[in-house]
C-alpha cells in the first residue's frame, strides 16, 4: 500500500462497513433472497458493465459451443447469486461459525486425506480456486487448530485491507501478501508448515500451458516449483454450498472437500512441473464441475493463447 489513506479510501471504507452492517443483520433466508434479487438485477444491466460476454465465452470454452443462451444465462445468474452470498457469508462468519457449531454447518468429504497430509510432517500447499466459499474453507481449518499462511493480494484500500487481515487472522492464520512475502512463504515451507492460496488465474506468456476443461490455459509454475523443491504435498480443496440443505437455524450447509492430494514424489514424466501443474488443475476442474454456478466465470482464464510466447520471441528477434 503506497502513500497515506485518502478521502476516497475513507469513503469506500464507510460504504463497505455500511453494507457489512446490513448484511450482518440479515437472516440466512434474507441473505438468500437479497442475493437472488441482486443477481437478477445484475442481468438487467448492460452486458459490457457486467462482463457477461467474458462469462459467456468462458462457459462455451468449458462446456462446448452448443451451450444454449438460456443455460448460459442461468449459470451466470447463479454465479452472481453465489458471489453476493459469499460476501454475506464472509461478513457473518465471525459470529455464526464456532467450533461447537461448525460440524452442523459442514459436511466433510475425504477429510482423512487432508488430515493425513497436514499431519505428515511435510510442507502442505492447500490450494483452491475462485470456487465455492474459499474464505469459509480456510476459516474451518483455523478453528480446528490447523494454522497456516494465507496468501492474498494486497487491496488498494488500506482500511479494507486491514479488515481482511484481521478477518483471516481471526482463526489463527498468518495473512501473507502475494507480493513481498516470498521469504516468509519459504520459511513456512522450510519448517514443514502450510500455505493456503488460490491458483486459477491466467499466468500470461510466462506460464506453463495445461488443459483446463479440455483447452490449454496458461498456469503459474510457482506452485509446482515450490512443491518439487520443498517436497510439499498439494491438497486441492473447496467449500461448496449445498443449496437446499439447511441447518436447524436456516443456514445453508457446505461440503468441505478434498478433490485430490498431489504428491510430487509420484511424478514419472520428464517435465515434473507440467505434470504437477496439470494434476492440480485437473482436480480444480473436477471440483468446479460439481457446481459450475459457484465458479468465478468473469475472469479471462484463457486470455493467453498457447502461441503467445512464440509470437513474443519472434517480435523480440525482429526488433
Amino acid at each position: 500500500m503506497d502513500g497515506r489513506p485518502t478521502l476516497r479510501h475513507r469513503c469506500e471504507y464507510i460504504a463497505f462497513r455500511t453494507v457489512a452492517s446490513v448484511a450482518q443483520a440479515l437472516t440466512p433466508g434474507g441473505c438468500r433472497a437479497v442475493a437472488t434479487a441482486l443477481a437478477t438485477l445484475i442481468l438487467c444491466l448492460p452486458r459490457r458493465l457486467t462482463r457477461y460476454h467474458v462469462a459467456e465465452a468462458n462457459l462455451k470454452n468449458a462446456f462446448g459451443p452448443d451451450l444454449r443462451p438460456a443455460q448460459i444465462r442461468q449459470l451466470v445468474h447463479g454465479m452472481w447469486r453465489h458471489l453476493f452470498l459469499l460476501v454475506a457469508e464472509m461478513l457473518q462468519l465471525p459470529r455464526r461459525m464456532r467450533v461447537e457449531t461448525v460440524t452442523d454447518l459442514i459436511r466433510f468429504r475425504h477429510k482423512r486425506e487432508v488430515v493425513a497430509a497436514l499431519s505428515s510432517g511435510r510442507p502442505v500447499l492447500l490450494l483452491s480456486g475462485h470456487f465455492g466459499n474459499w474464505e469459509l474453507a480456510v476459516s474451518v481449518f483455523g478453528l480446528f487448530g490447523y494454522r497456516m499462511g494465507v496468501i492474498g493480494r494486497t487491496l488498494d484500500n488500506p482500511y479494507i485491507e486491514r479488515w481482511f487481515r484481521a478477518f483471516r487472522g481471526g482463526t489463527g492464520h498468518v495473512p501473507l501478501a502475494k507480493k513481498g512475502s516470498y521469504e516468509d512463504m519459504l520459511a513456512l515451507l522450510s519448517g514443514g508448515g502450510a500455505l493456503a492460496l488460490l491458483a486459477d488465474q491466467d499466468a500470461g506468456s510466462g506460464g506453463v500451458f495445461v488443459d483446463f476443461f479440455g483447452k490449454p490455459a496458461s498456469t503459474h509454475k510457482s506452485l509446482a516449483l515450490l512443491a518439487l523443491e520443498y517436497d510439499a504435498l498439494i491438497c486441492v480443496g473447496y467449500a461448496r454450498r449445498l443449496d437446499g440443505d439447511l441447518t436447524r437455524h436456516g443456514m445453508t450447509r457446505f461440503e468441505l472437500g478434498c478433490e485430490a492430494v498431489v504428491d510430487p514424489r509420484d511424478c514419472r514424466s520428464n517435465d515434473p512441473v507440467r505434470e504437477v501443474t496439470q494434476a492440480y488443475t485437473r482436480a480444480l476442474e473436477d471440483a468446479i464441475r460439481r457446481a459450475p454456478e459457484q465458479y468465478f466465470w468473469v475472469h479471462r482464464r484463457w486470455k493467453t493463447e498457447p502461441d503467445a510466447r512464440a509470437k513474443k520471441r519472434l517480435a523480440r528477434k525482429a526488433a
